[in-house]
Parts: C-alpha cells; structure tokens; sequence
C-alpha cells in the first residue's frame, strides 16, 4: 500500500507570480499509448512530469515497448516481441489499460487490460469502448479481473455513441486508423485533447476527418510511423492557478495555455466580475478591490464549462460575494471532494436535483451532482484526506486563505496529475512543506 504523502501549509498572503503550464496529463499519456501503433520511434515533447507519464511508461514496457524519458521529450519506439498483456499489477492505477486494447489487437491479435481505475468521481463505463470494438470485429469478453479481447483484422464499422464519451473517441480512433475499411464515429467528443491525439495519428500517417456535429471519419490505412508531436499547454491546471490568484486576491500570471483552450472559462470569470490582461505571452486575472460576485455554472462537454475546472471554480465561489450554483452533468459523483471542502469552512450544499440549469441525464437518479455555495465564507486550517487529484488541488487553493494551517494527506493525487506543484505554489508564495 502507498503511504500517503502529506504537505503542510500556513497561509502567506497573495499568490502572486508567473506558472509555466506544461502538456496535460490527460493528453500525454493517451500519445504515449498511440505512438505503439507506429513502425519507428515517436517522440513527444513539452509533456508534463507527473506520475501518470510513469504509471504508463511503466505499462508500455511491461508491454515489449521501448520508453525513455527525459526532461526535454518522451521517445517511444516498438520493440522486437509484443507482450499483449498489461499485467494485473497496472490494475485500478488509471484510466489507461483500456485505451490499450485496440492497438494491442492490431499489433498482437489478441489483448488483455486489468480492471480501470483513477479517481473516484463516478462511474465511467466500460461498455462503450467494449461495444464500439465489437462493432469493429473484434471478440471482448470482460471478466471479474479485466477485459479479454481477440481479432485477427479489426473493420471499419459506423459507430454512434450514446454519450460524446472522450475515452471511447479515444479507443475508437486508435483502433480504426489501423483498420479495414472507414469508421465513422457519431456523437463524437471534441476536447481539445481529442483533436490533439487525432492530429498527432494524422502525423503518423492516419487519414482522419473532423466532420460537422461531431463526427469523425477515419480511413484505415495499412501501416503508420513514428511522428514528433509538441503538447499544447494544460487547460485544467491554467485555469486552476488563475483561481489560485483570485481566490487569495493575487495575481497569477499563466503561460503555456492557448487561449481558445479557455475560452469558456474566461467568460465564466469575466461574469464573476474578474479582470483579464491576454496576450500572446501569458493569461492574468484580478479580482477587483469589492470582490468577485456569485455566479450559476453547469459543467459540460467541450466547448461547455469543463467538469475538471469545477473543483477550483468551487473554492472560488466559497470567496465570492451572494449564493453560487454549481450544476455538475459529466460525472455523477464528481462533487465527493465536498466534505473535505466542508472541514475547512466551505458553506456547500449538495442536491441530487439538477439545479442551475436543464435536467441532465441524472436528473432522475440519487447522485448529489449539484451544489449551493454560500460566500464569503471564512475558512480554517484542517487535517484533510484528499479523495482524488482535482480536490487535491481545491483543498491547497482552500488552505491558502485559511485562518490558520492546514495539514493535507494523499497530495501524491496532486502529483499524478499536476506539474511539480509543490514547486509551482512555493514560487508564488505560498508557504507549504513536505511532512517528513
């Protein structure tokens, strides 16, 4: 078992200063799985030094794949035997296993994944990446302790989603650039990150389409190469350090994230009454001198308000002036971070009515996917376990304009998924250090 790790932290005032955003983690683990898929070395650059790049560089070469991983780039390369087994070591680390079936079936003809995991924000089925690879041809059987699949050649097949589900974009687009004949993906997601990945298989050789109302087209072709791809800047931690200024009445100065990465969630602020300087160079908000004003925020897929930046987005609102509302749709137990909100201060209320905005599709079930936040309120020091990565980050944006210190335990989630954190906060001023 992981010993959790624990930072302490004693509020200091304002952040201020300039963050340097690297390639997300959601994006740089799914090119890691996609270069497998080409005959020479692919290399990746401006990636993010987090624990997933280890988590799946350790699953790459347990999987007959070279890695090497330096502070510039990750280089991955084919090796000479294909192992198609992720072992059950990998087993509940992550999301990534899964996203492995279809290229180990084009490489190996035949794939076994353990049993996914990550953070506990609510059920992320399977069934979609199952149904969509049995539309391709191929034989899946999921088992008590993970997913069995076979086939000799996967085809192209029109595949429409029930949910414009991101990872089972993923899996369908890595599965059908190798396959016979055209895919068609209906209800598509469009997250950037999305794009990216098929961008980065369009390097490699793929023929891949963007259509109109979410659809994607991919034209199989018979072999790829390796590609050099340059990550676009994290959206998530971009907006997670300009809430980081404004929830401490700082100001954090982003570089690294495009702007029409952020488009949503600049005008959600820009609502909230906080005030922008863009340019070419970096992204900088300010809350004015009487605060920021509440505000009603329903998350969505791209290009609505993202579920990861409802964590951050959360804090913000505990600081701001009025009654706020959050109206979660993605995920339907995305909001269990709330209690440890609740220990330090934060006035939330969780509803399992959709509030804030239309019924969505949990609208009839008993997931508390919304939340009434009542601002300003005062918070105080606590001894907090962090259930995930995002509420990770939120209870260090709670801590800092805390009356008092704070001791956080489980901030190794923090560290799968954000950039050197620890070192990010301390260069803004935050007084933080590591127990032991």
């Amino acid at each position: 078992m992981i010993e959790d790790k624990v930072w302490l932290i004693e509020p200091s005032g304002p952040l201020r200063g300039d963050v340097e955003v690297r390639g997300s983690k959601n994006g740089v683990s799914k090119h890691m799985v996609a270069a497998m898929l080409g005959t020479g070395e692919s290399s990746i650059h401006n990636a993010p030094e987090v624990g997933e790049v280890g988590i799946t560089a350790a699953m790459l070469e347990a999987l007959g794949i070279h890695v090497e991983i330096t502070s510039k780039e990750i280089r991955i390369a084919k090796g000479q035997e294909i192992r198609p087994r992720v072992p059950h070591a990998f087993s509940g680390l992550n999301r990534i296993p899964i996203l492995m079936l279809g290229p180990l079936l084009h490489l190996a003809g035949e794939a076994f994944v353990p049993l996914v995991g990550g953070d506990p924000i609510g059920r992320r089925p399977v069934n979609f990446h199952v149904q969509a690879l049995r539309s391709m041809g191929a034989e899946v059987e999921v088992a008590e302790d993970g997913i069995h699949a076979k086939a000799t050649r996967l085809r192209g097949a029109r595949i429409e989603l029930p949910y414009p589900s991101v990872g089972a974009t993923e899996t369908i687009l890595m599965s059908a650039v190798l396959a016979e004949g055209k895919t068609v993906i209906k209800n598509a997601a469009m997250e950037p990150e999305v794009v990216e990945l098929a961008l980065f298989l369009q390097r490699m050789g793929g023929r891949i389409e963007l259509s109109p109302d979410r659809r994607i087209v991919i034209e199989g072709v018979p072999e790829l190469h390796g590609a050099q791809t340059w990550l676009a800047g994290d959206r998530i931690e971009a907006f997670s350090y300009l809430a980081a200024g404004l929830i401490t009445r700082g100001e954090v100065r982003v570089h690294g994230c495009p702007q029409d990465r952020l488009v949503t969630a600049i005008t959600t602020l820009a609502r909230m009454g906080a005030q922008f300087d863009i340019n070419d160079d970096y992204i900088c908000a300010t809350a004015p001198p009487e605060g920021l004003r509440s505000a009603a925020v329903q998350t969505d897929t791209h290009p609505g308000f993202m579920t990861d930046w409802q964590t951050p987005l959360m804090v913000l609102f505990t600081q701001s002036q009025g009654m706020s509302v959050l109206h979660e749709t993605v995920f339907e137990n995305r909001l269990v971070y709330v209690p440890a909100l609740q220990q330090m201060g934060c006035e939330i209320e969780v509803f399992d009515q959709c509030l804030g905005g239309p019924a969505c599709r949990y609208h009839d079930t008993n997931a508390k996917h919304s939340a009434v936040v009542r601002g300003v309120s005062k918070l105080s020091g606590a001894d907090v376990m962090l259930p995930d990565i995002r509420a990770g980050f939120s209870a260090v944006l709670a801590a800092a304009v805390a009356d008092g210190p704070s001791r956080l335990r489980g901030v190794q989630h923090i560290e799968r998924g954000y950039h050197r954190p620890f070192e990010q906060f301390g260069s803004l001023g935050l007084n933080l250090q590591r127990e032991g």
